[in-house]
């Protein structure tokens, strides 16, 4: 078994460390705060000093970017993390596993895969392109070993309010009450189930195979909101539930006041047209298929 330092305990740190507890592991679990799940040791640091991060992954194995600061910050949070991330990993020799998403790519007609250009135009989703393009960089001149893990939304077991089909749908989903969308109901959509993103987390950072590129978390069939919540209404026994899409220039005008909300424009993309992700590639390579979506929903709901 190997020590497995894990940055982050949010909706993916925490199933992450949770499994790799369960498997064994010895895992330190970092975070500001000093938080995180039974079993493992919790340290209380600022992920972007350098020194305290070359510190805490002294002998560790595998080393797991999964911070997420705020959307509006990430212009400023994220590169001295992330270059706090390369120094850990190349003092330690840690192999760097990166928590990624599908933004770089930015608006694309077909399902997408992990050989696209990183070509989006927005500077935040720039922000998280080269993030991996300097820890690809890093790896290519032999300094560190890397991977880069990429997934779309998130749904599951411990999803946060960021998560589209958390509580903001659940509740009124369970109440029998009309659900607001602030995205068209109808559009195919992929969606990402956290324990699946987790087990590729854990392949990603043992797995030398997977060193010296991006991959895709494997990801069922997309399925529109509207899909997901009769599915769900299904399970609890209910009729299929109500849906109330809130007008673009209301959201627009909230984002005057939401910081959080202000940001939707640029994202929208992904809502407005089938956003779809190709897993095949880490599927033939690793033989994990994504979690059925019936499965996947029951565990969410607790049915």
């Amino acid at each position: 078994m190997g020590k497995h330092v894990v940055v982050g305990s949010g909706q993916v740190g925490t199933h992450l460390a949770r499994k790799l507890l369960a498997r064994g592991h010895e895992v330190t679990v970092v975070t500001r705060s000093g938080s995180g799940p039974d079993g493992a040791v919790k340290v209380a640091a600022d992920v972007a000093d350098q020194a305290r991060m070359i510190e805490i992954a002294r002998g560790a194995d595998a080393l797991y970017n999964c911070v997420n600061p705020r959307y509006h910050r990430w212009l400023t949070d994220w590169p001295p993390m992330a270059a706090s991330f390369l120094a850990a990993a190349e003092a330690s020799g840690a192999a760097l596993v990166i928590l990624g998403n599908l933004y770089p790519y930015g608006p694309v007609p077909v399902p997408m895969t992990e050989d696209l250009p990183l070509a989006s135009t927005s500077p935040k989703a720039q922000v998280r392109a080269r993030i991996w393009q300097e820890a690809l960089a890093a790896h290519e001149a032999g300094r560190i070993r890397a991977t880069e893990v990429r997934g779309s939304d998130y749904y599951g077991p411990g999803a946060t309010d960021q998560s589209y089909l958390g509580d903001r749908f659940q509740v009124p989903l369970r109440a029998g009450k009309t659900i607001p969308l602030i995205w068209p109901g109808d559009i195919p959509h992929s969606w990402t189930y956290l324990p699946d993103v987790a087990d590729a987390l854990i392949i990603a950072g043992t797995d030398e195979r997977a060193w010296g590129r991006a991959w895709h978390v494997p990801t069922a069939e997309p399925l529109t909101f509207r899909e997901m919540g009769d599915r769900m209404a299904g399970l609890l026994g209910r009729s299929a539930p109500r849906y109330m899409r809130i007008p673009w220039p209301a959201l627009r005008a909230a984002g005057l006041f939401s910081p959080m909300l202000g940001e939707m424009r640029h994202i929208r993309y992904q809502f407005t047209a089938p956003y779809v992700l190709d897993s095949s590639a880490f599927q033939r390579t690793f033989g994990m298929a994504p979690t059925p979506v019936g499965e996947a929903l029951k565990a969410t709901l607790d049915v």
